[in-house]
């Protein structure tokens, strides 16, 4: 089985080099995942130049007295970020320029959130490292996952981080298993990957660069770059799973 690491699948933004040090390309993607409350803390009280690290009153002035209890601590939000008071952020979280948040989004703890990304109507977003221009449509869950640049998820697609005996997840590549050790562990999306409506990802998914996963598809293993896995309805009274090219 061949060695894997996170630059297979992406490279760190330029807009999120402040958190480089805590994300190597050499390593395993979902080692990354472990990393991401750690960089947020060192980021909150870091007083480095070019690192702005106090933005709470920036946020407050987005939030009615009564509301501010829907912002947590140590959060940070860039310039032009479009933030609606029906939205809650937990602690530890980071927005970037131009983003735009929607009605009714939940950003748990631990989440960075780089530059022009949309964070869709009745998202629950948690322990996630999301990169520049990623969209996240509408009521979808993303749980400890980390997703490259331009990626999409569609209306309810869905990555579940827990398997129902909550053991170690592990990753399956080439007929072989790789123990991640994390019990919880979504999925590491590829740069332009991309998952269609009412699809869900299985715990330890891991889409390669270009990859697609079709609407209504339940799938979980290794899907590799520029492939694609869809559901054919109805062929002979059955559901056939097909990867293309």
């Amino acid at each position: 089985m061949r060695n894997i690491s996170a630059s297979d699948f992406f490279d760190l933004p330029e807009s999120l080099n402040a958190f480089s040090p805590f994300f190597p390309s050499d390593v395993e993607p979902w080692n990354w995942i472990a990393n991401i409350e750690k960089a947020l803390i060192t980021y909150g009280n870091c007083n480095r130049p070019g690192i702005k690290c106090n933005f709470f009153q920036k946020i407050r002035r987005n939030f009615f007295t009564d509301e501010l209890i829907r912002i947590g601590k140590n959060v940070h939000i860039e310039k032009n970020v479009k933030l609606p008071v029906t939205c809650t952020i937990e602690d530890n979280v980071y927005v970037g320029e131009g983003t735009e948040i929607r009605s009714g989004a939940l950003i748990r703890k631990n989440v960075i959130i780089g530059k022009n990304c949309i964070i869709g109507n009745a998202c629950e977003i948690k322990n996630a490292l999301i990169m520049d221009n990623v969209q996240i449509a509408h009521l979808n869950y993303v749980g400890d996952s980390i997703l490259g640049s331009f990626s999409h998820l569609s209306g309810g697609a869905l990555l579940s981080n827990l398997r129902f005996d909550e053991r170690v997840i592990s990753v399956k590549m080439e007929k072989q298993k790789v123990l991640t050790g994390l019990r919880k562990f979504g999925a590491i999306l590829g740069e332009r990957a991309q998952i269609g409506c009412n699809s869900v990802l299985l715990p330890g998914t891991l889409l390669g660069k270009n990859s697609l996963v079709s609407v209504g598809t339940v799938f979980g293993g290794f899907l590799e770059e520029n492939k694609a896995v869809h559901i054919r309805r109805i062929i002979n009274g059955n559901n056939i799973m097909q990867k293309t090219p």
